[in-house]
């Protein structure tokens, strides 16, 4: 076997020929728009079929520096952070707070059903962390946050097993959304709830506007530097919450403290005005949101395409069938969650179906799956601003906090 080393550099230019593969496969094939399968997981697939090519046919193994991959990862989970405003949270009222407990219920059960297997199939209980709410709920973004720590954990090819479950799952959760929120459609909800046309012009373009994510804008530089700044200074204060995490005796991801500290400052932030130009401004203001949201939304892209060129697939072979069972499970639990709990608890209303697609969406793939359930399902019948206002909000502000959570307290748990 002859070993490939490739280094920080030369890493991050393979990461970034897998963006532009998958950005150009992404246009071109239209069932990855519609599954909305993100660029770095299409281009890098490509990369990692290469690395099992040259390993099986040229006993070839390729190895990449992480050094970089790390780094935006850290950084892209502290402006998610940062976008946990607990203001905009509280107000969003019974259905914001009934999608929050249906998503805490949702990760205890995905991470309980994925272990409890694993001891059913006696073998490695890691393996159900990666198949369970680390992939499913957290998709790639939290996939590749705990592939380091679940190898370090003793899980041979951790990373490789949380991604390729991630994958799974972001098309299995493109899949069932719409079928199931049409099935509730036509079976439960009133047929004069489908005409219903009570929300204004104007609150559904509010609504629309809500649900886009923030993407990058040509503005000043000096926003974006001090946008920057503050990621940086925050990841190096959450340094010292996880030296002091770890101290405790809790094992956390690498990127949890500065996640952490920048919920802290954001809301810390938000407490605080002063007055500027004879107005009361607050001071979460000079964190710039929406240029940390869209230096996020670059460094997300970049870590994916290192974690996704990474991927040993190999190491997938003796744990084929296994991991597929537990996947599948997730599928159906899913859809029978959704079903009978969800759309009960949230309503029995033509809003609670579009829940439903959205909860299937990032309840087994991502946000923008969640969205493009709901689209679907509101072109066919009619549009619903609450959903389009409750998803982005769930999508991009709780789930991931929670989500690392609840797997922290699992994996110290096992």
């Amino acid at each position: 076997m002859v070993s490939v080393e490739l280094d920080i550099i030369q890493t991050a230019g393979v990461g970034a020929l897998a963006l532009i593969v998958g950005m150009f496969l992404t246009r071109r094939i239209s069932l990855l728009q519609k599954f909305c399968v993100p660029s770095p997981v299409s281009g890098g697939i490509i990369f990692s079929l290469l690395s099992l090519a040259l390993y099986a046919w040229f006993h070839v193994e390729v190895s990449f520096d992480g050094t970089l991959k790390d780094f935006f990862m850290t950084a892209f989970f502290t402006s998610v952070g940062f976008q946990s405003d607990f203001k905009v949270i509280k107000q969003g009222g019974r259905p914001l707070l009934l999608m929050l407990v249906l998503l805490v219920l949702m990760i205890a059960m995905q991470n309980l059903m994925a272990t409890g297997m694993t001891r059913i199939m006696d073998i490695n209980p890691l393996i159900g962390v990666a198949a369970g709410s680390v992939s499913m709920t957290g998709g790639h973004g939290t996939a590749g946050g705990f592939s380091a720590l679940l190898e370090e954990l003793g899980l041979q090819g951790g990373g490789t097993i949380a991604m390729a479950a991630a994958t799974f799952g972001l098309v299995a959760g493109s899949m069932i959304g719409g079928p199931l929120a049409e099935r509730l459609i036509r079976k439960k909800v009133m047929p004069n709830q489908l005409s219903e046309e009570n929300e204004s012009v104007s609150a559904m373009a509010s609504g629309k506007e809500t649900a886009k994510r923030a993407v990058m804008h040509h503005e000043e530089f000096l926003q974006y530097a001090e946008a920057s700044y503050f990621i940086l200074l925050t990841m190096g204060g959450g340094t010292l919450v996880n030296w002091l995490i770890v101290e405790i005796g809790l094992t956390v991801p690498t990127y949890f403290g500065a996640m952490i500290l920048a919920v802290i400052v954001r809301n810390a932030m938000g407490l605080i005005k002063y007055k500027q130009h004879g107005k009361v401004v607050q001071a979460d203001t000079l964190l710039h949101m929406d240029r940390i949201v869209s230096l996020g939304n670059i460094c997300l892209p970049i870590f994916l395409g290192m974690a996704m060129i990474s991927l040993q697939l190999w190491q997938l072979q003796s744990l084929a069938l296994p991991l597929v069972v537990i996947l599948l499970l997730q599928v159906v639990m899913m859809l029978l969650y959704a079903y009978f709990v969800a759309f009960p608890m949230l309503g029995r209303s033509y809003d609670a179906a579009v829940l439903c697609a959205g909860l299937c969406g990032f309840g087994l793939g991502a946000t923008p799956n969640a969205m493009a359930n709901m689209s679907a399902v509101c072109d066919k019948y009619r549009y619903a601003v609450k959903p389009f206002l409750i998803i982005p909000i769930i999508g991009g502000m709780c789930t991931d906090l929670i989500n690392v959570g609840m797997i922290t307290f699992f994996l110290n748990m096992l």
